[in-house]
């Protein structure tokens, strides 16, 4: 996990810092953060050794609130927003989300071939959410300025759920009863998340297993399924 982590991180950052469409906030909401990267050496130097911090944007700054012990006196400090500057702050969280699964890429199980399942699929996810948050200054006409946030949360988790598949004697090595049908399946697997405020998308690995009397003869029984989780953000 700390290997996908670190990847996660530092795919959050390039997306921040270059050319990607990310999700855009009217304001950054107040809350605990880490300050993830800075390319202003005043901020750096005012930050320190510490990464946890309270934070409330004002208009066109940023107050800074340290997370120290309850006995100790908390360290403030005002941070204004200049142009060519910026800050990437980080929020830790766990998330819950219900994706759609457009498609299965099933490996190739003796004579039958890749195939690809486009039937229906569902699955409840939950894991470790990663959001960054790009907090710089934009420059307007006439020579004004103003705050943008730009930000893409990234994650890793397990998910579950529900779909169905084409049964027939092909893929059951000729044991099945009926000519074809359609099978439900049970599904669960890992599975990485990209969410860009407007939809979230995940590269998922799964495992199924296919209910019913014909199970036990099913060529892609609890076989690796590659594929991705589709959502659309509606809060």
């Amino acid at each position: 996990m700390r290997g996908i982590l670190l990847l996660l991180a530092t795919s959050g950052a390039l997306l921040l810092g270059g050319c990607a469409a990310v999700g855009r906030l009217p304001t950054l909401e107040p809350g605990d953060y880490q300050v993830f990267r800075t390319n202003d050496p005043a901020l750096a130097a005012a930050i320190g050794q510490e990464r946890a911090f309270y934070v409330e944007q004002h208009q066109d700054s940023l107050t800074f609130v340290s997370q120290q012990a309850a006995d100790a006196t908390p360290r403030r400090f005002n941070y204004g927003l200049r142009r060519g500057n910026h800050v990437i702050l980080l929020n830790r969280k766990f998330d819950l989300d219900v994706f759609t699964i457009p498609f299965k890429a099933r490996p190739p199980q003796g004579p039958v071939p890749v195939q690809l399942n486009t039937n229906f699929n569902a699955a409840l996810y939950f894991g470790r959410r990663l959001d960054f948050y790009h907090v710089n200054s934009k420059a307007l006409l006439a020579g004004r300025h103003e705050p943008q946030v730009r930000t893409v949360g990234l994650g890793y988790g397990l998910f579950t759920g529900l779909g169905s598949t084409i049964i027939n004697a092909d893929v059951t090595n000729q044991q099945t009863r009926v000519a074809e049908y359609e099978g439900f399946v049970v599904h669960a697997g890992a599975a990485a998340i990209y969410d860009a405020r407007i939809f979230n998308l995940g590269l998922a690995v799964g495992a199924d297993q296919l209910l019913g009397p014909d199970g036990s003869f099913w060529i892609y029984q609890r076989k690796p399924w590659f594929g991705v989780l589709f959502g659309l953000d509606l809060n």
